[in-house]
């Protein structure tokens, strides 16, 4: 896919990853929706940040625990981009502890609802607008967890299990217009609580020895929307080994 020129919404690009992948996207030419819920001056300083690089950028507000409210977003970036969009990247998650015995209702649906229904919701508009124009790419932001899940985050790492069906199977749906792959990181943007000692086991336990960085899944995400036109439904490891340790 040529990205020059063509528009891409991200979710979640005020800041931290989805910022990078918005900022990969626009160094190949694509203008960049970026969502963001309470993130305002991050998501304006990205948008001065893409438009430095050549490119248009909008930025638009959308609480993604809010089914009405992620629909909205699909249809505002659908009309704030020229002919639509090409590319749509479900970056935005939350990534909330939650012990066994404490879960709730509440706390169920908190990682659900963001992690896994706003990705379907985007995914069910934009991709069916992409697939009446011949032609589009989505990429959903998995986690390595979906398929290794790890103590204290059940509704977490349920949530991404489910990106990962939905990938596949949104994959099937909507070819051969769309293409739907994903990138499954590791251990990348550690919590900001981790000390040094489980900053040092998270890199014992990694094969590759080190911490991920963002620069790595948007590198990863750009190479499935602009070079892989013969792959969907794929689910693109960048963890450094963790799914194989």
């Amino acid at each position: 896919m040529e990205l020059r020129g063509r528009w891409a919404l991200v979710t979640g690009a005020a800041k931290r990853v989805g910022r990078v992948i918005a900022l990969e996207l626009a160094a190949r030419g694509a203008n960049v929706v970026v969502h963001y819920n309470s993130s305002a001056p991050d998501a304006a300083a990205t948008v001065t940040a893409l438009r430095a690089k050549g490119v248009d950028a909008v930025a638009l507000r959308a609480d993604l625990g809010d089914a009405t409210s992620v629909r909205r977003l699909a249809a505002e970036a659908e009309a704030r981009s020229a002919g639509g969009l090409a590319v749509l990247v479900n970056s935005a998650s939350n990534y909330l502890r939650t012990p066994f015995d404490e879960i709730t209702d509440a706390a169920w649906s908190a990682s659900v609802d963001v992690n896994l229904r706003a990705p379907f919701l985007l995914a069910w508009e934009i991709g069916r607008a992409m697939r009446g124009r011949g032609e589009g790419a989505i990429v959903n932001i998995a986690d390595w967890a979906g398929e290794r899940p790890y103590r204290d985050y059940l509704p977490y790492c349920v949530s991404k299990a489910g990106v990962i069906a939905l990938t596949k199977a949104l994959a099937k749906e909507l070819a051969p217009a769309v293409r739907v792959n994903a990138v499954a990181p590791g251990p990348v943007l550690l919590p900001d609580d981790f000390g040094p000692e489980q900053v040092a086991a998270v890199r014992r336990a990694t094969p590759l020895g080190r911490i991920g960085t963002p620069e790595d899944v948007a590198r990863a995400i750009r190479f499935l929307v602009e070079e892989a036109a013969f792959s969907t439904g794929t689910i693109l490891h960048v963890d450094g080994g963790r799914a194989i340790a």
